[in-house]
């Protein structure tokens, strides 16, 4: 009687340990990153009565005869499963699909946390504003905006306010079509924008001159005061009959010398190679149009945005965007012996 009531008790025991994990899962069920636990219970058959017996040639064996002495805990284990994710609206906010952990540091040392709720420190570093920790990951080099994750990690900033010089206009992308139906000396034209070292904008025209079934001829002109002569070469582009750019032969860019006439925000002259491989003469609309300008003017950065790598890339005042920083994750092959 005793041992039927001891067992019953085991039981509640065990139970009510259950109840607290149940619980403390209800109780976090809005708390950023949070992994629900779980119970396994065992029994117990810890009591033999009497032991089993191997058989013989003249009767068989017998098995054990065993009491259960009620249950205990086996165990209370996180299950990792993907939780679902919830906008927020703040760029500071980040989620991790998948497995991994964010790294945060407090100087000496290292924690681990599936909570991307963070924030932007007075110095511009990614913390949690709750304990202040440190986002760790690498920044980007400030003039190449190149990411070295061979390097030891560290805390990322943030650099709002940072500037960057401008750029000069050295490679310029043209897609587009140039329509195979139009007469001899029909004309197609696009503009581009093309900066200095000081982040001036000098809009350049190009001009192609249909002069044959499968020839164009290419000009340059600038409507800008500071510009004397604007050079081409090769001063022709040819195309396959199917269309497709013959030459300047791919990828052997279009070389655009922009001059200019001696002013004083400008003295040397700008070369800027023209990726033009793209570009197709198809019985189609001609429309040329520029994809891709290396130049812009000086600017700040005024916000970020994150990648599905964990890459922050700054949204700088100037429109252009650059790779600051890479948040770091760090994995485990068992999680969930993490304490």
């Amino acid at each position: 009687m005793m041992r039927a009531l001891f067992a019953a008790i085991g039981g509640l025991r065990n139970h009510i340990t259950y109840m607290d994990v149940v619980g403390n899962n209800i109780a976090n069920v809005n708390t950023a990153g949070f992994k629900a636990s779980r119970v396994t219970f065992q029994d117990m058959l810890s009591q033999t009565l009497s032991g089993a017996s191997a058989p013989t040639s003249t009767r068989g064996g017998t098995n054990p005869t065993q009491v259960g002495l009620g249950m205990t805990l086996a165990g209370i284990d996180t299950s990792f499963a993907q939780g679902a994710l919830q906008a927020t609206g703040k760029i500071t906010d980040f989620a991790i699909q998948g497995s991994g952990f964010f790294m945060l540091r407090d100087g000496a040392r290292t924690f681990y946390a599936r909570d991307g709720a963070f924030d932007v420190s007075v110095a511009g570093e990614l913390v949690n504003p709750t304990t202040g920790y440190k986002v760790q990951g690498w920044n980007a080099d400030t003039v190449t905006g190149i990411v070295d994750t061979t390097q030891p990690v560290g805390s990322v900033t943030i650099p709002f306010g940072q500037s960057i010089p401008a750029q000069e206009s050295t490679a310029v992308t043209i897609n587009g079509n140039m329509d195979s139906r139009v007469p001899d000396t029909s004309t197609v034209t696009t503009t581009l924008e093309m900066y200095d070292s000081l982040g001036n904008a000098h809009p350049v025209t190009l001009t192609f001159t249909k002069n044959g079934a499968n020839t164009w001829d290419v000009t340059g002109t600038s409507t800008s005061a500071d510009v004397a002569t604007v050079a081409i070469a090769p001063a022709t582009v040819t195309f396959s009959a199917t269309g497709t750019l013959t030459a300047p032969a791919p990828p052997a860019p279009l070389v655009v010398t922009t001059t200019f006439n001696g002013g004083v925000q400008q003295t040397s002259p700008i070369v800027t190679n023209v990726d033009f491989t793209k570009v197709t003469q198809f019985a189609g609309e001609s429309v040329l149009s520029t994809t891709s300008n290396n130049g812009f003017a000086a600017g700040t950065l005024v916000s970020f945005s994150v990648g599905p790598a964990g890459d922050v890339t700054g949204i700088f005042s100037n429109g252009t965007n650059r790779t600051i920083a890479q948040v770091a994750l760090a994995q485990f092959t068992n999680p969930g012996g993490l304490q």
